[in-house]
């Protein structure tokens, strides 16, 4: 197509819409419904544009190109219209930018400076004040700060299928709710948190934990250990203001030092514990004829989808509790042992790229350290503790940092703590789509072959793609492996299952785009071309490690030798592995 854009001839291809014609010719149009590969619902009008012929202004995020259309986008009724549009936004919307959580990083308030608006000239519309739900233990909504663009109910029912929240309403009474106005802690919200990820301003945000980790930091009588997933590396340099992907392992642990944890250390190390139980609990289920497919089950956002959507393949999960989980829960065991430290004087602060943990962490079953200490210290129910007692997300790392003025690029790289801060490339390669998968069959094929790997890299299940497969020769016996990542792509699996038609042996399921590294709880924007080059370091670190194999991890092996006997043992049964249970809708 030939078309026309401010006077300058273009050629764009049939099917192109004029949003996307603009950006190819440089020039850029302000949305907010809009985000690429999640809404195009045209609601907010701040991206219209004029075309030559028509009647009125058009959206240019829904409207495609035609042979010699012309396009204008910047003149004096654009732009005016654009503004208005946004001024209409802001006369329902509270104006309390200094204190929201999104100040600095909303693009509400980045479109309302550079539309220069420095008054509010409409008044509020709206006749009732919504109320915020904090039901959720992982989320916050602020229905006064949304502006109904749509981005959020477009995720959660077109990417993640779960359909927790939705328009209701009409005109003036027009808002996003759950079901009955039940709040998000009483419907079947996965926790994922990629509603907060995808919302331009603060209308949905993660239920901070700053408060509780600061206080418990300053409590002279705790002892705080800090655990960081693998996704955080390549995630809080981008909140700290560095470019995407900025792979920064030793300067996020000088950082958190700097803080005042007692201990910084990996959830890493139990990443290569999870690859152990699960890797034998999978050549176990093969060799008995156990249930298969087995599923993974580190991603609690996809273990709440299959409690709530297909509870019948329940079994169908590993048993393995997250890396999260194991570490919380060898902390409160195996290290307090190893130190002499009263269990209940440690606490246990996660940094992950998930809000989903937030919600884990508090799940009644996580609390084996405290079952393993109770008839030993002769433990009340009042005494009862949790493995993990709270969560950060990247962005709330992010804030304690900023807080206390640490200048993170200028941080000399440090190492992690011992033991349980030791951890191998496999470990690493969690943070992606597809790493779970890898770091398993590396492990998997050396324990059930006896043979040494040639070639560690399988390939074959990494990428993007919604969902890879790979057939695995173990020295004869082939397996066929699925990866999948975000909700939608487990529901066609799971669908398989159901109808008794799947193909694989083990499926490796991560709720978030990406796997870990797209998590809801990662830096604002998370889009395609962030989570790339967030999983070119996360590859790269891998690649440079001296031990890439979950089994050859030193720490692992005199764990298992001091504390756990054996893989799938009885310590183990009692302090790495769970069971989980049917919700419904």
């Amino acid at each position: 197509m030939n078309i026309t854009i401010n006077n300058q001839l273009f050629e764009v291809q049939e099917g192109t819409t004029i949003l996307e014609a603009c950006k190819m010719a440089g020039i850029k149009v302000p949305t907010l419904c809009y985000l690429q590969d999640v809404s195009n619902n045209a609601s907010c009008g701040v991206c219209v544009v004029e075309v030559k012929g028509a009647r009125s202004l058009l959206r240019s995020c829904i409207t495609k190109v035609s042979e010699g259309m012309e396009i204008t986008t910047n003149n004096q009724r654009v732009l005016e219209a654009r503004k208005i549009n946004v001024e209409l936004l802001l006369a329902n919307h509270p104006q309390d930018c200094l204190i929201c959580d999104r100040n600095q990083n909303c693009e509400l308030q980045e479109l309302t400076y550079t539309f220069g608006i420095n008054e509010k000239r409409f008044v509020r519309t709206r006749k009732e004040y919504l109320r915020i739900d904090d039901s959720s233990l992982s989320l916050v909504r602020d229905p006064e700060k949304c502006i109904l663009c749509g981005r959020c109910v477009a995720v959660c029912s077109e990417i993640q299928t779960v359909k927790a929240i939705d328009f209701a309403g009409r005109g003036l009474k027009s808002k996003i709710a759950t079901y009955l106005d039940q709040g998000m802690g009483s419907v079947a919200c996965t926790n994922c948190g990629q509603c907060a990820l995808v919302c331009p301003t603060g209308a949905i945000t993660e239920k901070s934990s700053v408060k509780d980790v600061w206080e418990a930091i300053h409590d002279p009588e705790k002892i705080v250990l800090v655990q960081t997933a693998p996704a955080i590396r390549v995630g809080i340099g981008e909140a700290m203001g560095m470019p995407y992907g900025s792979l920064v392992t030793g300067k996020m642990v000088a950082g958190l030092r700097r803080l005042g944890f007692s201990k910084v250390f990996d959830t890493n190390f139990t990443a290569d514990l999870t690859i152990i139980e699960e890797g034998n609990e999978l050549l176990n289920r093969i060799k008995t004829g156990g249930t298969l497919p087995m599923i993974t089950s580190c991603s609690p956002g996809w273990i709440k989808f299959i409690e709530h959507f297909f509870p019948a393949s329940l079994p169908h999960l590993s048993s393995c509790k997250s890396p999260q989980q194991m570490f919380g829960a060898v902390a409160k065991t195996y290290y307090a042992e190893k130190t002499g430290i009263d269990p209940r004087n440690i606490v246990v602060v996660s940094v992950m790229p998930c809000t989903a943990k937030k919600y884990e962490a508090k799940r009644p079953e996580m609390d084996g350290a405290f079952e393993y200490w109770k008839e030993k210290m002769n433990l009340k129910e009042n005494d009862r503790f949790y493995d993990v007692d709270y969560v950060l997300t990247t962005r709330e790392l992010s804030r304690m940092f900023k807080e206390t003025g640490i200048d993170f690029s200028h941080l000399p790289p440090e190492d992690f703590d011992n033991p349980l801060g030791e951890s191998t490339g496999a470990a690493v390669i969690f943070g992606a789509t597809g790493g779970v998968m890898e770091a398993a069959l590396r492990t998997a094929y050396e324990v059930y072959t006896g043979k040494t790997l040639s070639d560690i890299n399988f390939t074959g299940v990494r990428g993007m793609d919604g969902i890879r497969e790979a057939v695995i020769d173990l020295d004869g016996t082939k397996i066929k492996v699925a990866v999948a990542h975000t909700l939608k792509n487990a529901r066609i699996l799971l669908e398989q299952i159901e109808k008794g038609v799947s193909p694989y042996t083990f499926i490796e399921v991560m709720t978030c785009p990406g796997g870990c590294l797209g998590g809801g709880g990662q830096p604002i924007p998370t889009n395609y071309e962030v989570r790339r080059k967030r999983a070119e370091s996360i590859y790269a670190e891998d690649a440079h490690k001296i031990l890439r194999k979950s089994h050859e991890n030193p720490e692992i092996i005199t764990l298992y030798s001091e504390f756990l006997k054996e893989p799938l043992g009885e310590i183990s049964h009692h302090l790495l592995h769970t069971k989980y249970v049917e919700r419904g809708y």
